[in-house]
């Protein structure tokens, strides 16, 4: 069978996901059960796996189904939670003080807030933390998943403590003969490392500056009473400082220090930069922007929970009450997940593991308490003792947010399955590549000296597939090396690329957005989301493969191994 050929069947599951989600409108509880069928029928039938290895890769995929759930639940049920403890009430509240402007509040909770989060946790945890908190604020349930995946996007290169580049990169390239060609130039892995950051903070710095501008744009255009993409632009100074605040200090950071720090430290200090401006209105236009009224909202906008969270009565939670659950579960996830603290580690020995999974030699691992949900869990418990809640209530926000996690779960236990077949595919009778090496590897076959430009395609290609930029890093981090060196071109710099463009690709990541929609209860509607987020992806991902080219074949950017 040919490479084109092999690359089409490889494709053909992913192009039915998407054509059904975005092209037909079908909801994704119907899309991905079809998607994963038409996956195992490609490897079985073109790669020849064993029946019992496409099993194995399927209960993987269920461990890992389990983990996501774990953090949507805990996202969840801390938004109910402070919906019944009048916390939800003191956080609209409190933004009285700041700015009542919707764009502000974008660039505050969604582009700032969310970044931190993700610094913090990665793993899809901004958008099922920051979703249901603009909600909260008074934003609709679409509007809110739009702009949770958007935010997945310049920060999450750095995600949970620099684990795409620390375990992503390193793990995808920690080969014998990568290390040689590192022992040969006298560079230690933590140099390759640090030189791959180096470059894809300026990368994304370039692309990411502009995000928050994409967010209050995208807004206004498809939520907004004059569906205006100008009304977006009118408040472009804060939303250029917005960006600025973020990008300048992560650059520095990732520079200077590596890749653990960028996102976990430059947003809380852009986020103190831009609550300075906002409180002291600052670049802020005179007119405040805000949506339609509630009873004029599009049907596909809602998902019954604004209604629900507009009827939360006031309470007396003071606004620092309200928003310390926020604080501590910045802190905890920080805490849980610095490499030099103990913490971590030791959340980590409950390791529930099944090892060589129907002898197919693939394992399936979760450690619980190590997971961002399990520290969601401790910060509603955390809730419950500051705000002083009755049993009775928080058994109410217990049962509310079990029901919404249903829905949810039967969409996952396809899409991250079909995610898992696509991964394990590497070892089939019929000597193929692993079905996503197969299509790089036509690309790249294809494109010669273009390369620069399709590295961070290939990246988003993976990460709209199994929605994490870790593991894409781990699969194509090697293939993306080895196209360089036949290309005579800067492995650092390709790797960064496909580094960047995997972080850009969650914006699209299938079960990352059926998460998000599942924290405000908008199950059935993905296709919607896509539809919108492809845009700023496609922004993204032109700009970074223009960089790309650039940085090779003009400023002939040189390679430390070589």
């Amino acid at each position: 069978m040919g490479a084109g050929l092999q690359a089409f069947l490889a494709l053909f599951p992913i192009a039915l996901g998407g054509a059904l989600l975005v092209g037909f409108r079908v909801p994704a509880k119907k899309a991905m059960p079809a998607a994963y069928l038409a996956a195992v029928a490609v490897a079985f039938g073109a790669w020849q796996m064993e029946p019992s290895r496409i099993a194995a890769a399927s209960i993987q995929g269920l461990f890992l189904t389990f983990d996501l759930l774990f953090i949507i639940f805990g996202a969840i049920l801390l938004l109910h939670t402070l919906e019944r403890s009048g916390g939800v009430s003191a956080i609209r509240r409190s933004f009285h003080g700041v700015s009542d402007d919707r764009r502000v509040q974008v660039v505050i909770v969604a582009w700032l807030f969310g970044s931190f989060i993700e610094g913090s946790a990665g793993f899809g945890t901004p958008a099922a933390v920051a979703a249901p908190l603009l909600v909260a604020l008074g934003f609709p349930a679409a509007g809110a998943v739009m702009l949770g995946m958007m935010v997945q996007s310049t920060a999450v290169t750095f995600g949970a403590v620099g684990t795409p580049v620390l375990v992503g990169v390193q793990g995808g390239l920690g080969g014998e003969a990568f290390m040689a060609d590192l022992a040969g130039a006298g560079l230690s892995m933590r140099d390759y490392l640090e030189a791959v950051t180096a470059k894809a903070v300026l990368l994304h710095a370039t692309a990411g500056v502009l995000m928050p501008t994409w967010m209050v744009i995208m807004l206004t255009r498809f939520f907004g009473e004059k569906k205006s993409w100008t009304e977006g632009l009118s408040i472009l100074p804060f939303t250029l400082v917005g960006g600025l605040a973020f990008t300048v200090p992560y650059v520095l950071l990732g520079t200077f220090l590596g890749p653990e720090f960028p996102s976990l430290l430059g947003a809380p200090i852009g986020l103190a930069i831009v609550v300075t401006f906002a409180r002291r209105g600052w670049l802020i236009p005179s007119d405040t922007w805000d949506f339609p009224a509630r009873d004029r909202w599009d049907d596909e906008w809602v998902s019954g929970l604004e209604e629900e969270l507009a009827d939360v009565p006031e309470s007396g939670v003071s606004s620092v009450m309200a928003w310390a659950p926020y604080g501590i579960l910045g802190l905890l996830l920080v805490l849980t997940r610095l490499p030099n603290l103990p913490i971590g580690g030791w959340l980590k020995v409950p390791d529930i593991q099944w090892a060589n999974i129907l002898g197919s030699g693939i394992t399936a691992t979760t450690t619980p308490l190590y997971l961002p949900g399990f520290v969601l869990l401790v910060v509603v418990g955390i809730t419950a003792l500051l705000h002083r809640m009755s049993g009775s209530a928080l058994k109410e926000a217990v049962q509310s947010s079990s029901k919404v996690l249903l829905g949810a779960g039967f969409v996952l236990i396809f899409t991250v399955p079909m995610v898992r077949v696509y991964i394990n595919s590497e070892v089939n009778g019929a000597g193929f590549l692993a079905m996503p090496l197969a299509m790089a590897e036509w690309v790249a076959g294809n494109v010669g000296q273009v390369w620069p430009f399709f590295a961070p395609l290939t990246g988003a290609l993976g990460a709209f597939i199994a929605g994490s930029n870790t593991v894409r890093n781990l699969m194509f981090s090697a293939f993306q090396y080895g196209v360089a060196e036949r290309l005579a071109m800067s492995t650092v710099m390709i790797v960064a690329l496909q580094a960047v463009g995997a972080a850009a690709g969650n914006m699209i990541a299938i079960h990352n957005v059926v998460a998000a929609s599942a924290t405000v209860g908008l199950l059935g509607k993905e296709g919607a989301t896509l539809r919108k987020t492809i845009l700023p992806t496609v922004y993204y991902l032109l700009v970074v493969g223009i960089l790309g080219l650039i940085a090779i074949h003009v400023l002939g950017v040189v390679d430390p191994v070589g």
